[in-house]
């Protein structure tokens, strides 16, 4: 299982030469979360803060989402920014990464625990390869949220039909990417979503080339 998610899911070759790490405080949804980001070529990509990962925090503050009691999981988690602000407003959170990076998640969550704890209970992290082994995950979800997930489109049909299985008791999907054409992040949306949900633009910041879409199971 392991290998195949490797396979499917690339460390990019040369991206971090060097491993360092670093520790970054974000200012979102009037909290202040510190992040530690171990870059490293076993973690890749997942090592950063995304811009769409704070994007979608803000999104959340500026629409006055209530997520306080709801059921959330996060897919592709990375730093677990997303996760670990949605569990300190108050909801059940699972943060899902490959794993590679569920140590990393982890760290961060014990770092931002806050010293009264948690308003509902601390995230849980697990690993989830999409497509292989999202059946041992519940369909009862409130929200499933995502940043910076759309990039490789050889994921796309497996992250679709993660989406399909966490979605199936309803929940609601908010997905915010920055629409690189080489990544094909606009086919995701404009073709290959749409095949199973109805998806909506929400919001669009094209200074930095981010969109935020939210869509629900057809």
């Amino acid at each position: 299982m392991i290998g195949d998610a490797a396979h499917i899911f690339p460390a990019e070759d040369g991206l971090f030469e060097e491993t360092f790490s670093t520790d970054n405080t974000y200012r979102v949804h009037g909290l202040n979360i510190t992040i530690h980001q171990d870059y490293s070529a076993s973690l890749g990509v997942a090592a950063s803060v995304w811009d769409s990962a704070l994007h979608l925090c803000q999104f959340f503050e500026s629409e006055s989402l209530d997520l306080s009691g709801t059921r959330i999981i996060e897919l592709g988690g990375g730093t677990g920014l997303v996760g670990i602000v949605a569990a300190r407003l108050g909801a059940h959170v699972t943060i899902t990464d490959l794993p590679s990076a569920v140590s990393q998640i982890e760290r961060n969550i014990a770092a931002n625990t806050p010293l009264s704890g948690w308003p509902s209970d601390g995230p849980a992290v697990s690993a989830l390869a999409w497509g292989l082994d999202h059946s041992r995950f519940s369909s009862s979800w409130d929200f499933v949220l995502g940043a910076d997930i759309v990039y490789l489109p050889e994921t796309f049909p497996l992250l679709l039909d993660t989406l399909v299985h966490l979605c199936r008791d309803g929940a609601v999907v908010y997905l915010a990417s920055t629409m690189r054409r080489e990544h094909g992040a606009q086919d995701f949306y404009d073709r290959m979503l749409p095949q199973m949900f109805s998806v909506e633009l929400v919001q669009r910041d094209p200074e930095n080339n981010i969109n935020i879409y939210k869509a629900t199971l057809r």
